[in-house]
């Protein structure tokens, strides 16, 4: 194997336990879990409740949405179960009127060719004649 991707890795571990060391470091230090100001323990407070208060705000902005999507849903779904019915007639009257087709789009190509096969046919008789010659080869 090469060295050189031995080196990165080996750089890449010792960069990714540096850094768990630092979090681990600015973790446990003690300032940072000390209880808050009297002040900032009633903001705290108070944005906890306007938190509380959005949410719920949220909730009933969400279930207002969803009934007023489902009440448009609901009137497109009509609409289109109306033009729905609606082609359905168009195509059984456009059926009724058309008399139906004897043969596929595929039968006819293949009477075309089976015509033509039987004119060149024909023609190749016609034009050899109706007796029947011997050849031989010349020497």
């Amino acid at each position: 194997m090469r060295l050189r991707p031995w080196c990165v890795l080996t750089a890449a571990l010792a960069a990714s336990a540096i850094s768990v060391a630092a979090q681990s470091d600015d973790t446990s230090d003690p300032a940072s879990h000390a209880l808050p100001l009297p002040g900032v323990a009633a903001q705290l407070t108070e944005l906890r409740q306007r938190l509380s208060e959005s949410e719920k705000q949220r909730d009933d902005l969400n279930r207002q949405l969803q009934s007023a999507d489902s009440e448009r849903e609901s009137i497109q779904l009509g609409r289109l179960r109306q033009e729905n019915q609606r082609l359905r007639l168009q195509l059984k009257e456009a059926q009724s009127v058309t008399p139906p087709r004897v043969l596929t789009e595929q039968q006819q190509w293949f009477v075309a060719g089976g015509g033509v096969a039987m004119s060149a046919l024909l023609c190749g008789i016609f034009a050899s004649g109706w007796r029947r010659r011997r050849r031989q080869w010349l020497n």
